[in-house]
């Protein structure tokens, strides 16, 4: 699993040379600017909320004692949840409407590695309302996910011996779930959903180590423009390699068990 995180990780430098060497940039401008806007509507809206939310919670507070710190505490954690809330739906819905451009810049990238072309034709409108249906499939299984254990790890967090592994593993779980995005443009070509969920979870080293840097180029900013195609091409060169490594490439999905 250590190893699995580090070549996830470290996936990234290969990433941007192969940008440059295939000249992949036509893939970076579309998705980036869809990122950048769907990532200002959905967080616009959590600091908009913010506020409404911790009204709510403060108006179950029944005495006049404290109510003026407890007012700036409420509006401090509705904000806290919301931005969680937040960046946990924009990360999975990012994936879903860039999918259309992901799967074929993952399928460039097998195609480059293994020298095989793929069953998949490259684009498509089909193709595309395929892809974007997997996507969708996926992220409404992870969303729930990931809601239900990032809740369980925000309890931890008030239990003082353990708070401090509250943070740590909350961001391991967004990290995982990323990764896991990431790395089915390239396992759709090859598996049903349910099988490439197994996949992730065998290899969940290198899905936590590619939604790591996935989720630290979204908090620089700059990498909501650069993060979806960066991450999909790191993930696509550790997932053939694995692919391949396991014979598993040229498996029918209806075979895979």
């Amino acid at each position: 699993m250590i190893k699995g995180f580090f070549d996830g990780v470290t996936a990234y430098a290969k990433a941007f040379s192969l940008i440059s060497e295939m000249r992949l940039w036509k893939y970076l401008v579309v998705p980036g600017f869809i990122s950048i806007l769907l990532g200002a509507a959905i967080f616009g809206v959590t600091f908009g909320l913010a506020g409404v939310l911790g009204a709510w919670l403060i108006s179950w507070y029944p005495f006049d004692w404290g109510l003026e710190y407890l007012s700036n505490i409420s509006a401090f954690i509705g904000g806290f949840i919301l931005l969680t809330g937040g960046f946990i739906l924009y990360k999975h819905l990012v994936m879903v409407v860039v999918s259309p451009f992901m799967s074929p810049l993952s399928q460039r990238i097998e195609e480059q590695m293994t020298g095989q072309a793929t069953k998949n034709e490259g684009f498509s409108i089909n193709q595309a309302l395929k892809d974007f249906g997997r996507g969708l499939l996926i992220a409404f299984r992870n969303i729930f996910k990931e809601f239900f254990y990032v809740l369980l790890l925000l309890l931890l967090g008030l239990i003082p011996i353990l708070n401090f592994l509250s943070p740590i593993l909350i961001f391991a779980t967004q990290a995982f779930y990323a990764g896991f995005g990431n790395m089915d443009y390239t396992l759709e070509r090859h598996f049903n959903v349910r099988n490439s969920a197994r996949f992730v979870k065998r290899h969940r080293g290198l899905a936590i180590g590619n939604g790591s840097v996935f989720l630290v180029l979204l908090m620089t900013g700059v990498g909501f423009f650069i993060a979806p195609p960066l991450a999909t091409i790191a993930a696509t060169v550790e997932s053939v390699k694995r692919l391949e490594k396991e014979n598993l490439l040229a498996v029918p999905v209806e075979e895979y068990v």
